[in-house]
This record gives structure tokens, sequence and C-alpha cells, in this order.
């Protein structure tokens, strides 16, 4: 991909490369794009793995922690593909890959009522996915860019409402 780009890329080249024949490809991906959400996700969640991050929707410091690894993965990708900092038909299949593995992080933590009264958690997870994905996107836009640490203060407050909005209304006293 660093050489050649994803678009001119085919199965066969990445089968070639991996030493496995198409079929071997085909039975785990559906496609190269399958493949590229694999990567990307493994890579978000195996950060995620390593500093002991999880969100259960107790601790507003496990949201802090995920936006920290946000800013910390799409920087180190920014770093080692400049060429997505522009636009290209690459980027699509980025966002859609770091917003799902943000997704499936928030999903876990984010409260399921019982009585369906608000928000459905799929909904606040993927809101506040793209909510993190956006921010940190702009954030690596900047010419003169705060610390990881620093922008991650900044967007928590953003993001903390939305996924509040997932938890069930307090019942009123009688």
């Amino acid at each position: 991909m660093l050489t050649r780009g994803f678009e001119e890329l085919s199965v066969q080249e990445i089968a070639d490369a991996a030493t496995v024949n198409r079929a071997t490809f085909y039975d785990h991906y559906t496609d190269k794009f399958a493949l590229l959400d694999a990567l990307v996700a493994g890579g978000f969640h195996e950060l995620l793995h390593e500093r002991k991050v999880s969100y259960d929707g107790s601790c507003p410091t496990a949201v802090n922690a995920v936006i920290h690894a946000a800013c910390d993965y799409m920087a180190l990708n920014h770093r080692s593909c400049p060429a997505q900092a522009q636009p290209n038909a690459f980027e699509p299949l980025i966002e859609s890959a770091v917003t799902g593995a943000i997704r499936r992080v928030l999903l876990a933590g984010v409260p399921k009522a019982e009585i369906p009264t608000g928000p459905s958690p799929e909904m606040v997870a993927t809101t506040a996915s793209w909510a993190i994905y956006g921010a940190v996107k702009e954030w690596l836009r900047m010419k003169e860019r705060p610390s990881a640490e620093e922008i991650t203060a900044v967007i928590m407050p953003m993001i903390l409402p939305i996924l509040q909005a997932g938890k069930p209304a307090p019942v009123p006293a009688a």
C-alpha cells in the first residue's frame, strides 16, 4: 500500500505478498476493503489492549483514554502516510474503520435501557465515535497542534454529553 496505493492494489498482489493463494484470502476476507477494515480496527484495538483501555460507561476517565488512544493512533498513521493528509479515495476507508473501532469500544459501555425512551445504544456510540474521529481529524489539521493530552482535555467535554444521552432518565420521586 505504501508503494502503490490502495486503489491500485489487487487481491492477487496481496495474496502473493502474504504467500497465500487467492482462495485462502477469500476464506478470511470478502475483499481488500474488509482486510483494510480488519487491519485498522485490529491496530486500534491492539493499542487499547496495550494500554488496558476499556469503556464500561462508569468512568469518564475511560472516555479520556479512548480519545487519547484515537489521537495517538491517528497521528501515527498520519505521520506514516502523509498523503492521507490530503483528501483521497483512501480516506473514507480509514474513516469507516477507525469510527467502527471506536464505536465498538464505546458500545460496550453505553447502557442498554430496558425501556427505550431515548436514543438507542448504537446511535449513541455511533454519534460519539464520529464526534471523536472528527475532532481528532481536525486536531491533525492544526498547524500548531497541541499535545494529544491537551486536545483530549478539549474533546472530552464535548463527547461526555453525547454518551450521557444514552443513559436512562432518572425517575422523578413521588
